[in-house]
């Protein structure tokens, strides 16, 4: 029983959340990422997930684009691929997917790893629905104050929007993932 205790604490929420990428529009995990929490080389995992592509269609599991490859490496989260490192683009997968994955892998350490996986999506679900309340809860005042005071003041204005802030922070500036034609142009 203290054998399992150890595996699920060398696993916990902080080492899953921050491996969880955004890529097109998508909560993903690298291939390599759960390779690594699951304890097998990434190599073997990608042999599986080959063997059993009909359990991986493209809303659970797809190949990061060139240009998302070289995104991801350009911000340190992949090794370049001149030292020994990947040459192909990585697989990502989604939560569907990464459920499928201890169907596929089959081990104690792949299941347990799952099991927490699933907890921290879960998680930010909870926590990304939470910040959309407090948002609405602060348009629900301002629209409040506004038609008690007929016009905000400067101080008011300041106020909501630094809270607006505190609640959805900026989205980084080169955003990783798809980009629509029309936004490459720019």
């Amino acid at each position: 029983m203290t054998e399992k205790k150890t595996s699920l604490e060398l696993i916990a929420s902080p080492a899953i959340e921050k491996r969880i990428l955004v890529v097109r529009e998508h909560q993903v995990m690298l291939d390599e990422d759960l390779a690594d929490l699951f304890g097998v080389e990434t190599r073997v995992l990608v042999q599986q997930v080959r063997r059993n592509e009909r359990r991986f269609p493209a809303d659970f599991m797809f190949q990061l684009s060139a240009q998302e490859f070289s995104d991801l490496k350009s911000q340190s989260v992949i090794s370049s691929g001149g030292h020994g490192g990947r040459r192909k683009p990585p697989l990502v997968f989604t939560e569907h997917g990464i459920a499928m994955l201890s169907g596929v892998l089959r081990s104690e350490r792949a299941i347990a790893v799952n099991i927490e996986i699933m907890r921290v999506f879960v998680e930010l679900r909870r926590v990304a629905s939470s910040y959309a309340a407090i948002e609405a809860r602060l348009e629900q005042i301002e629209a409040d104050m506004g038609a008690r005071l007929g016009e905000h003041d400067e101080q008011l204005d300041q106020i909501f929007k630094t809270l607006r802030q505190l609640v959805a922070p900026e989205r980084p500036k080169k955003p990783v993932g798809f980009m629509p034609p029309e936004d490459e142009a720019d």
